[in-house]
């Protein structure tokens, strides 16, 4: 008896003891900072909480234009007869370009307030800024001696803008019907062959289903009237251009983030028809999505006329009507892929160049200037292309604040220093 006193005895310490490090366990973890999930329109949310998941973020550039004799200008690499140059240096955060009538080239920005007039002045670039104080003015598109500027969520202009470069007035909002998520929110702009103006609104998360008025492609007359949805389906378009010969569109779509390292691609895609739907958010690339394909078929929706590589981040695009380059690049597209960021091992970092068959579907995609991208790090990140008058090529780097130009042969050398 005194024996089973004793053992029961032991075993009620033991499970007090067991029950009072459980208490102190809970107590503990209790006093641990809980880290808040991040909000949907977060670059993060939905990332796997993982170890080699968690290493990746958005990635940021330096804080200040990267000096004209740090330019990695000797790494970068063209096919065989081109040449580049630095255009002009110290334009921070350099984004999309237009070029006006007199040759003005214009620069929008996204992570600062302005917008920039870069013009030649005794040979050399002079950098001008136009306007200031605008929240991420990254789209331009120019016609008729107007400059449209696109904010997050509104559209602005600034009519002879080329006669008052010193003494601009401030921008006129046309349109301020655009959403102001920051999520997707960036706006890239361009003037089609309708005399429209064109604007993406994203959709305002990795990827939801969204309330009506986003993940599309509008238009609107250039007055800020008249709007209508071109496409549908369209997760974050940042570059958009017309075929020269059948004036269909041609835009870059970002895919979402976080399905895996290699799926889905990005995409090139093409409107043949009005309001067409192009997937997102059920389905990308031919992928459908873990959550909301359920129920859908990828055979419902346009497929891409190209796959443009896993979080490659394509953004600015052009058609080259110029007559510089070699004839096998007359009507091509030459697409800017900024570089991935939500990938262990990154790809982009450059300009491809997308020819086409006559009836306007893919040929080939092929490398055109590489060279941003060495050792998994940047050297800088690609944004923004624009053809000039005299058929060379313009590329905008916001990682160093910087644009080249691309020629061919023995094209004269343009701000080269």
């Amino acid at each position: 008896m005194p024996r089973l006193r004793s053992t029961v005895k032991r075993r009620v310490v033991a499970a007090a003891s067991i029950a009072g490090l459980f208490c102190l366990s809970v107590a503990a973890s209790s006093q641990q900072p809980v880290m808040p999930a991040p909000p949907r329109g977060s670059p993060l949310s939905g990332r796997p909480d993982t170890e080699a998941a968690m290493r990746l973020a958005p990635l940021a550039g330096p804080s200040q234009p990267t000096a004209l004799d740090r330019l990695p200008i000797n790494a970068l690499n063209l096919p065989r007869g081109f040449r580049i140059e630095v255009y002009a240096s110290g334009v921070a955060n350099a984004r999309s370009l237009r070029v006006g009538d007199r040759g003005t080239v214009f620069a929008g920005t996204g992570r600062l307030d302005r917008v920039y007039a870069i013009v030649s002045s005794n040979g050399r670039p002079e950098v001008k800024i136009l306007a200031s104080g605008l929240y991420r003015p990254n789209g331009l598109a120019y016609k008729d001696g107007t400059l449209y500027i696109a904010e997050l969520s509104q559209i602005s202009k600034i009519e002879q803008v080329e006669d008052h470069l010193d003494d601009p007035a401030p921008p006129i909002v046309i349109y301020d019907d655009l959403p102001k998520e920051e999520a997707n929110g960036w706006k890239f702009i361009g003037i089609g062959p309708d005399n429209r103006l064109y604007v993406p609104v994203g959709l305002p998360c990795n990827n939801c289903i969204a309330p009506d008025g986003y993940g599309q492609i509008r238009r609107i007359n250039l007055d800020g009237t008249g709007a209508e949805v071109v496409a549908q389906g369209v997760r974050n378009s940042l570059g958009f251009d017309w075929h020269p010969v059948t004036r269909d569109l041609y835009f870059t779509d970002n895919g979402r983030d976080w399905l895996s390292e290699e799926l889905p691609n990005d995409e090139l895609n093409r409107v043949s028809r009005l309001g067409q739907h192009f997937g997102a958010p059920y389905c990308y690339d031919d992928v459908p999505d873990q959550v909301f394909g359920w129920g859908h078929s990828c055979g419902e929706f346009v497929a891409p006329v190209a796959k443009m590589g896993p979080h490659a981040a394509v953004l600015g695009m052009r058609f080259y009507t110029g007559n510089m380059f070699p004839p096998d690049y007359r009507n091509a597209i030459f697409v800017v892929r900024h570089g991935s960021w939500n990938k262990t091992v990154k790809i982009g970092g450059d300009v491809v160049a997308v020819k086409l068959n006559r009836d306007g579907s893919v040929r080939s995609v092929e490398p055109f200037l590489t060279g941003f991208l060495a050792n998994n790090n940047y050297l800088g990140r690609p944004v923004d292309v624009q053809m000039m008058r005299d058929g060379s090529l313009l590329v905008s780097d916001d990682w160093n604040g910087a644009i080249y130009r691309v020629s061919y042969g023995n094209a004269k050398a343009a701000h080269a220093r």
